[in-house]
């Protein structure tokens, strides 16, 4: 076997990955659920809007044909609603690939104390 390829070697490239990949995996989940946010907030706008169209073209004595335009803001709607859906999937795999990241750490932190115990 060569000199650092042994399973101590492994582990310890496996916990410097784990180290190293911990960050931005946390990064990555507080982007993503600070876009969320905002696509909440940006779909309360839509519906807010759109129903404000809606009062007007509703009062207007002229006939304003709004629709289009409503149809327009329900369509951007569809899409933010989309969008979140996909980052409320992405932020769900991030948070199960932190807990194994965590785990994973854990698990190997207890067999290279285990294994330093023992060659003491």
């Amino acid at each position: 076997m060569a000199a650092g390829s042994g399973p101590g070697a492994r582990e310890l490239f496996a916990e410097g990955l784990l180290q190293f990949l911990r960050p931005a995996v946390r990064q990555l989940d507080r982007h993503v659920h600070s876009v969320r946010e905002s696509q909440v907030e940006l779909r309360e706008h839509i519906d807010s809007l759109a129903t404000e169209l809606c009062r007007i073209n509703e009062d207007q004595k002229v006939a304003l044909d709004l629709d289009p335009y409503v149809k327009k803001l329900l369509n951007a709607r569809r899409r933010v609603v989309l969008v979140n859906n996909i980052l409320q999937n992405a932020q769900e795999r991030l948070r199960r690939l932190n807990h194994s990241v965590a785990k994973e750490t854990v698990r190997r932190r207890a067999m290279l104390e285990a294994g330093g115990y023992q060659a003491k």
